[in-house]
């Protein structure tokens, strides 16, 4: 019983023979990553993931159909055959491999530390000292990080980040300890010499995920994700939307 009630539902999720059939590609986005997903000013959902959804739709022959997804949703909406694949940042693990399956990885994250070019830092874990003092926005994951990992830092807190990095640009803080992608429109707006510490924390794989079983559509996007690398498409849209390219890429490799 236990394990019928884990399994994921997979009766509805379409073949690439359906979707192909049905003319239209159901792709999820969560409007609240930006610039992952966000909304424009005609209130539609746009954004890295609508982008590069597009080009697959297009490669594939059929029309885009963008279906607004949460974090907590998303995984059951793919599951279950309500979208036939689901982007948003949707790292590669083995706990949520258990339910839906992963394509080649679209892009990477880098949960590391932004700094300034006068600072020495190479490593993350140089910045365990009480001389230091990262610059982090209140409430977010990175700062419970800080207190476990490097608790001698001094630890200054903010509303948002474009105040961090403002923060940083005058000098106020030494580091910021984040998914570094993220900032970089903010980054762009200070004229200072900007540092990626060469060690990050963790690289994170982001994929496109699909329904357990769609062998026929995974390995078709899989042709499809490394098409869009090799041509550069992918490394197009990522300055487009993050301003900035992308800190670590995920390299081509014949050999998927």
């Amino acid at each position: 019983m236990a394990a019928t009630l884990m399994a994921p539902d997979t009766a509805n999720a379409r073949s690439l023979d359906e979707i192909l059939s049905s003319g239209t590609l159901k792709v999820g986005v969560n409007p609240t990553l930006p610039p992952l997903g966000t909304y424009n000013e005609q209130n539609e959902i746009a954004g890295f993931d609508v982008d590069f959804a597009q080009e697959v739709a297009e490669m594939l022959g059929v029309t885009l159909e963008v279906v607004q997804v949460g974090s907590p949703d998303r995984i059951p909406f793919v599951s279950s055959g309500k979208i036939d694949i689901v982007m948003g940042a949707m790292t590669r693990n083995p706990e949520r491999a258990k339910v839906i399956d992963f394509t080649l990885p679209v892009h990477t994250e880098i949960f590391g530390v932004l700094t300034t070019e006068d600072k020495g830092y190479t490593d993350w874990q140089e910045l365990n000292s009480d001389d230091v003092t990262m610059v982090q926005v209140r409430g977010s994951t990175p700062v419970k990080f800080i207190e476990e990992n490097l608790p001698d830092a001094n630890v200054l807190l903010l509303d948002n980040y474009p105040d961090v990095v403002r923060a940083l640009a005058q000098g106020r803080g030494d580091a910021l300890l984040d998914v570094i992608d993220f900032v970089g429109e903010h980054m762009n707006k200070h004229d200072v010499e900007w540092k990626i510490v060469e060690t990050p924390v963790d690289i994170y794989y982001c994929s496109i995920g699909v329904a357990k079983n769609s062998t026929g559509l995974k390995d078709w996007l899989n042709v499809a994700i490394f098409e869009l690398h090799r041509d550069g498409v992918i490394d197009d849209l990522w300055v487009k939307w993050f301003e900035r390219e992308m800190i670590r890429e995920v390299g081509v490799s014949p050999w998927f």
